[in-house]
């Protein structure tokens, strides 16, 4: 079963690649049709159907010679079995965990590889928020988690990421780097950026980005955002837009992997609504994308979640795309999603929410609030081992 969708953002040099089979067929072909390097950077790897159909691709391709990459988190990729990536690596597959949830020396919870990057001859590039599982594929009797990825097909980029992905792979030391951009078109009207996010290193252009939009913004922002905490920069971004007559949509978790995080979500929901905030929620399957559309122009699609993790801790990536058919055509797909979920107003608040339930929002909230900080924090004193 396929999320419903009958358009798609699609250009000579971005394609829109919605979860389930859509993502993963792509993933298998871009594999198969690698002729020299490939790189697969994830938070998860699953050991599980879909899981093995990819490692069944990557030995086809390795069996041709091609070098292939892979680094997968130690914590979100934890029970990725250590002997299979023992018989990859014996198979010429490079793969390793990135920042081990134990190491000699210390339980790391701290900093995390959360971006999701395929990148393959240095020609074509799949970035977004969809990890290796059969949860984001879906099965005959259910919906895929609700994500997004983007397939970028210029080899500029690809080339720049192709050595991002090699650099971190290979633990090279990156204190700064240039923001990887290439301009289709004339008078710049058609702007694709790779955005990333990784504090410890001083890169904060996914934030910055999403500060930047929202202020500029005249007519509507569309954010769909899974795990959904904004810090208060961003809430009063989001106030300040509002006040100036912007329209503002969030597609927020009805369901979640994590209860929770959709709790402490829910504790901003009056808040939201005072400043006019229209909110839907999603509870056909686990929304997961993060995404967000303004003035029917700027698309931003990654692995970048609204809260202190994403800002802070993580290292994340997402694309960047200045192209009003890019965003028009998206929007079409936002708004049949839309119409599939609840919306949230003062009124379903007052009925859903009673004194018990508002208490157990703000106590979740604040709960999950104290963990990002802790978790966040913790890798600092680890300067010296950034990957």
């Amino acid at each position: 079963m396929q999320n419903n969708k009958t358009t798609l953002s699609t250009t000579k040099f971005a394609v829109l690649v919605h979860s389930g089979e859509d993502y993963f067929s792509r993933l298998e072909r871009i594999i198969l049709e690698t002729q020299s390097e490939i790189h697969i950077q994830t938070y998860i790897f699953d050991y599980d159907t879909i899981g093995k159909k990819i490692i069944t691709a990557l030995k086809i391709a390795a069996s041709r010679n091609v070098k292939i990459y892979i680094l997968i988190d130690g914590f979100g990729s934890f029970s990725f079995p250590e002997e299979v990536i023992k018989e990859l690596n014996e198979t010429g597959i490079n793969i390793r965990f990135f920042s081990p949830f134990f190491s000699a020396n210390s339980l790391y919870i701290g900093r995390r590889l959360h971006h999701k990057i395929v990148v393959a001859d240095s020609k074509i590039a799949l970035i977004g928020g969809i990890n290796i599982a059969d949860k984001y594929r879906g099965t005959p009797t259910a919906l895929p988690w609700l994500d997004y990825a983007v397939e970028l097909n210029d080899e500029k980029i690809a080339l720049s990421l192709q050595k991002l992905c090699s650099d971190i792979y290979l633990r090279k030391r990156i204190i700064r780097r240039k923001e990887i951009k290439s301009v289709i078109g004339t008078a710049e009207q058609f702007t694709i950026s790779v955005l990333q996010n990784d504090w410890l290193k001083r890169k904060n252009e996914i934030y910055n980005a999403y500060i930047k939009n929202i202020g500029n913004a005249k007519k509507e922002i569309i954010i769909v955002g899974s795990y959904f905490l904004p810090g208060k920069k961003l809430l009063n971004s989001l106030k300040k837009a509002s006040r100036n007559g912007v329209k503002i949509k969030l597609i927020l978790s009805g369901i979640s992997d994590i209860p929770m995080a959709r709790r402490a979500s829910c504790h901003l929901y009056a808040k939201l609504l005072k400043y006019n905030v229209e909110l839907y929620e999603w509870k056909k399957s686990i929304l997961h994308g993060k995404i967000a559309v303004i003035d029917n122009n700027w698309t931003t699609i990654g692995s970048f979640n609204l809260n202190n993790l994403s800002s802070f801790a993580s290292i994340e990536m997402n694309v960047g795309i200045n192209s009003a058919e890019f965003a028009n055509n998206y929007l079409l797909h936002l708004n049949e999603i839309m119409e599939q979920c609840e919306k949230i107003t003062p009124e379903t608040l007052k009925v859903r929410y009673n004194l018990t339930s508002k208490f157990t929002n703000w106590v979740s909230y604040w709960t999950t609030r104290t963990i990002e900080i802790v978790v966040t924090y913790l890798p600092h004193k680890r300067f010296r081992k950034f990957y």
